[in-house]
């Protein structure tokens, strides 16, 4: 591959339902395309946002959508909510994974032994469906890794987002058959870690994301973010490990493709 017309890239987490966009989310959209953003996971993690991503997933060919249950709910999480995920992810036929899921110790807003409880059930919850699962976790990555051992998650495969802690972490979900999701984080002053882990991972274990409309990649840092700023992020990762932007896309591009089973 070669010319900037040529990449073409997946957005493998982003939140295009959220209020945000309520403006121009179509703009959003057409912009997502111009640049070669052909493809968007979009993410819906509680009663309000699943479905909202379900519809939007409904109503355009390029989006597809993850569901779960975010440890900031997982207080409020009950029985029947699980089960309604359930539902909706075996008779929605665009739900590529569930997620996102996981563990955040950051915030703190749900207690913590409520939110591993709530993450295994949902690792039970991928294995019964055969989807991979989307992770989210902050300052929690030994207790994730913990429970995804324990569950035998290996199995289950899906991507670490928004990857942002050093090398011998990232060994660790690789070492589990994940993938890592580099965002924007990657672009910043601060992203040193990101871009050894950049350097160092397998090329066919990366996923690119934005998660907008948060972390916006330089030059756009600080503003809303959208798919179609995912090439600046495509362009460090391409520079640090010494490679046209095109083929980065495209690696990573198969990689989302196989692992979500994206047509």
């Amino acid at each position: 591959m070669s010319g900037e017309g040529t990449a073409v890239f997946v957005d493998t987490h982003a939140h295009v339902n959220d209020a945000q966009f309520d403006a121009d989310r179509d703009a959003v959209l057409a912009r997502a395309r111009e640049a070669g953003v052909t493809r968007i996971v979009t993410i819906g993690y509680n009663r309000a946002t699943i479905p909202s991503a379900l519809a939007l997933a409904d109503r355009h060919e390029a989006l597809y959508a993850a569901i779960g249950w975010h440890p900031h709910d997982a207080a409020a999480c009950a029985e029947e909510d699980l089960a309604w995920v359930e539902r909706l992810a075996r008779e929605h036929g665009k739900v590529v994974a569930i997620g996102e899921i996981g563990l955040d110790y950051y915030r703190d807003w749900a207690p913590r032994d409520a939110q591993r409880a709530v993450f295994r059930q949902q690792l039970a919850l991928a294995r019964r469906l055969g989807l991979p699962v989307i992770l989210h976790c902050r300052d929690a990555y030994a207790d994730v890794l913990e429970v995804l051992r324990d569950e035998g998650a290996g199995e289950i495969g899906g991507v670490m987002h928004c990857f942002t802690a050093d090398w011998e972490t990232a060994k660790a979900f690789l070492d589990l058959g994940f993938y890592l999701g580099i965002g924007g984080v990657v672009t910043f002053k601060t992203g040193a870690a990101v871009r050894e882990v950049v350097q160092k991972a397998p090329l066919d274990r990366l996923l690119l994301e934005t998660d907008c409309p948060y972390l916006a990649p330089v030059p756009h840092r600080g503003k809303r973010n959208e798919p179609a700023y995912l090439r600046h992020t495509a362009e460090v990762v391409a520079e640090v490990r010494g490679m046209a932007v095109e083929d980065v896309a495209a690696a990573t591009t198969e990689n989302a493709m196989r692992l979500f089973r994206l047509p």
